[in-house]
């Protein structure tokens, strides 16, 4: 395992061009590479144990249903109807018994998806079960989240992508979880959402923006580079009881589950999955939170909190004090992610310098030049160009020119 000491010096210092957050072709490039054709989470298993119980997803305009089916399967749809285009489903997550039934006009789906007869049917023509059906959405499940992906797109499989993090999240027992009962959070952020990603992307900015991280942490936190699309950061717990109460009493009633080893019963775990999903994986309950880009300057984060199936007194005010620690430092990154949005208004402002330590902003930013190397240039294309000139770019990459 290696240690932030350990890091190498990069090259590369700059980051993205101001133009990169406010540019509204680049945003919309961006909705359609990165969110409709990259791998989106939407909920665990345990949020669907029963037959028709069912999630929703709403993303970059797309919406999507997953349900498990009365044989016991997960499935993924567009949350569209085929009659009139109408939501299926109205709700962010509930159950249909036996049936989806659509709230417009009636028309019945079953649970796999099949058409089962529509409203009147003498009005309309003789339609197929599965031709007519919901449309269904590409699935795909890792340690019991699942996964969906609206259009084709260059990523592997998600269970691909995070391989090689298997061996030691295992040990958490992920697809044991259970929802902690507050259900799916969401609040909107009046930021382009990679700011949001920038800010989050690594820890050099913990000892001087969060108290309560720093206490927990010291300088032990540090953060991995993206490498296939998913990165990795880490940190063993400060010595000692800490200085701040929410710490002292957090380190002193966490009892760490026996399936994990010492150090990792002391620490905690983040796993980043391209283009904006992030695992917090701790002793106590596990965590995952994404953005979604609305437009220019408004943004939609998303997240839930899930325990661990044999969560008694003890790890039930371990996973509160540790979810207080998270909600503080939240709110002290809304802050700074402010102004980084504002910052790329201003006229002083000629880009970045970063840090050996901010090697999960550098990648993360190389992860974005490998899609879009125009971000490569310091002045976007002149308008309704900016397709046309990242074609010729990606063209002349893979003619190694």
């Amino acid at each position: 395992m290696s240690s932030a000491n350990e890091q190498a010096p990069f090259e590369d210092r700059a980051g993205l061009p101001a133009w990169a957050y406010t540019n509204p072709e680049l945003l919309e490039a961006e909705k359609d590479l990165l969110f409709r054709a990259h791998w989106q989470v939407v909920c665990h298993v345990s949020d669907i144990p029963e037959p028709g119980d069912f999630v929703t997803l709403d993303c970059v305009g797309e919406r999507a249903l997953v349900i498990r089916g009365h044989d016991g399967v997960v499935r993924g749809f567009h949350n569209l109807c085929r009659h009139r285009g109408s939501r299926v489903v109205a709700e962010e997550r509930g159950n249909c018994p036996k049936a989806i039934i659509c709230p417009f006009h009636g028309w019945v789906y079953d649970l796999d998806g099949k058409l089962r007869g529509a409203a009147q049917p003498d009005s309309l023509p003789e339609m197929d079960p599965v031709e007519h059906g919901l449309k269904p959405v590409e699935t795909e499940m890792w340690q019991g989240f699942i996964f969906v992906r609206f259009q084709p797109g260059p990523q592997p499989s998600i269970a691909d992508i995070m391989k090689r993090f298997d061996d030691e999240v295992t040990q958490y027992g992920l697809d044991k979880l259970m929802p902690d009962g507050a259900g799916f959070w969401s609040n909107e952020a009046a930021v382009n959402w990679k700011c949001i990603r920038d800010v989050d992307n690594e820890g050099y900015h913990v000892p001087m923006a969060h108290p309560g991280l720093d206490d927990l942490f010291g300088r032990n936190y540090y953060d991995e580079p993206f490498q296939n699309g998913a990165a990795r950061s880490y940190s063993t717990f400060r010595k000692g009881p800490g200085r701040l109460w929410s710490v002292r009493a957090y380190k002193s009633v966490l009892t760490p589950p026996e399936t994990l080893d010492e150090e990792h019963g002391q620490a905690w775990l983040y796993l980043g999955v391209f283009p904006n999903l992030v695992f917090g994986i701790y002793p106590d309950s596990v965590i995952f939170y994404q953005e979604f880009p609305v437009e220019i300057g408004q943004s939609i984060q998303r997240g839930a909190c899930y325990r661990r199936s044999d969560e008694d007194r003890r790890m039930r005010l371990a996973r509160y004090l540790s979810g207080r620690i998270d909600r503080l430092t939240t709110e002290e990154d809304e802050e700074l992610v402010r102004w980084a949005w504002e910052a790329t208004f201003s006229s002083g402002y000629d880009g970045v310098i970063l840090s050996d330590l901010e090697e999960g902003v550098r990648s993360y930013h190389d992860q974005l030049r490998h899609h879009f190397p125009v971000l490569h240039e310091a002045s976007p294309p002149p308008d309704g160009k900016l397709a046309e000139r990242n074609g010729q770019l990606l063209s002349q990459a893979e003619q190694g020119e």
